[in-house]
C-alpha cells in the first residue's frame, strides 16, 4: 500500500471563550440542565484547543462572549464564511437567536474579505450544518437548519450545494456526523444519514472513512482538519487510529465539559475563509 502524504494549510479561525458557559436549557439530546457544569474546567479545555491551533501555525481570532448567551462558545454556528463572503446565522431556538447579531457584528467590524455580508432569510445554524468541501458546499438539514438553505448558499457563494438529511437526533448538526478532512476525503457516521445522503457523499468524496459507533457517540467526528492535522475529541481513540492509518496526524483534545452541551472541537471553531 502506497503511503499517502497529507499537506497542511494554514487556516484562520474565530473562537469565543466559554466565560458564560452553562447548560440551563435543553435543545439537543446531549443537554441536561440538572447535570453540573464546571466553567473553570471548560475554560481550561477551551484554552487547550486554542493553543493547539496556534501551535500548528493557524491564526485564531476571538469574539467577545456575551452574558446570557451560554452557547456562544460554539462559534461554528455563528456564520458561514467562504471566499470573503459571509452568510449570517439564523438560529432555530430563541435561546440562541441573539448570537447571530453578535457574530455578524464582529464579522462586519473585522472584514475578512471583500465579499458580501448577508443576513440569512431562512433558518441556518452556520457551519454546524453548512460545510465547505472545496468545490461544493454540503448543507445538512433535518433538525436545526431549514431544507431551503441550498438556494441561498448557491446564490451568495456561487457554488453547487449537496443537500444531506440527518436522521438521528443525537447528530443534530452536520458537523457532529461528518468531518471534511481534505477536499476529497471525509470521515462520517453512515447511520446519521438517510440513504440518498449516503449515496451523495459516496458520489462526491473519493475516500470516506466510516466512524464506529463508539467514536461517533463521543462526537469524534466533530473535528477540525487543516489537511494533515486533525484535531478531534481524545475519547475517539478508534477514529484517531483510522485517521493515522489514512495518513493524517490526529491530535486529541479533551472537551468533556463542552460535550455536556453537545459540543466538540469543530463546534468551537468557525473558519474564516
Amino acid at each position: 500500500m502506497t503511503e499517502t502524504t497529507r499537506v497542511a494549510r494554514r487556516r484562520t479561525y474565530l473562537m469565543c471563550p466559554p466565560e458564560h458557559f452553562t447548560v440551563e436549557y435543553a435543545i439537543n439530546p446531549w443537554m441536561n440542565p440538572d447535570k453540573p457544569v464546571d466553567v473553570a474546567l471548560a475554560m481550561r479545555q477551551w484554552q487547550r484547543l486554542h493553543s493547539v491551533f496556534t501551535s500548528l501555525g493557524h491564526t485564531v481570532h476571538t469574539v467577545p462572549p456575551v452574558a446570557g448567551l451560554p452557547d456562544m462558545v460554539f462559534a461554528a454556528n455563528g456564520a458561514t464564511v467562504i471566499g470573503g463572503s459571509v452568510l449570517g446565522a439564523r438560529f432555530r431556538y430563541p435561546q440562541r437567536q441573539p448570537e447571530a447579531a453578535a457574530y455578524l457584528g464582529w464579522l462586519r467590524a473585522n472584514r475578512v474579505g471583500a465579499g458580501e455580508i448577508r443576513e440569512s432569510g431562512v433558518v441556518n445554524e452556520g457551519e454546524g450544518d453548512i460545510v465547505f468541501a472545496g468545490q461544493v458546499i454540503l448543507a445538512g438539514h433535518g433538525y436545526r437548519t431549514d431544507e431551503a438553505v441550498p438556494a441561498e448558499l448557491a446564490d451568495l457563494f456561487g457554488l453547487p450545494v449537496i443537500s444531506l438529511r440527518l436522521v438521528d437526533p443525537r447528530f443534530y448538526h452536520l458537523d457532529t456526523a461528518l468531518a471534511v478532512l481534505t477536499n476529497d476525503v471525509a470521515a462520517y457516521y453512515p447511520a446519521a444519514f438517510d440513504d440518498a445522503s449516503r449515496a451523495a457523499l459516496a458520489g462526491y468524496f473519493s475516500e470516506l472513512i466510516e466512524a464506529k459507533d463508539e467514536d461517533a457517540e463521543v462526537l469524534g467526528l466533530n473535528a477540525v482538519s487543516d489537511g494533515r492535522n486533525v484535531v478531534l475529541p481524545e475519547q475517539a481513540t478508534g477514529l484517531a487510529a483510522q485517521l493515522a492509518g489514512a495518513g493524517f496526524t490526529p491530535i486529541g483534545v479533551d472537551l468533556s465539559e463542552l460535550l455536556k452541551a453537545g459540543g466538540g472541537p469543530k463546534c468551537c471553531t468557525l473558519e474564516l475563509r
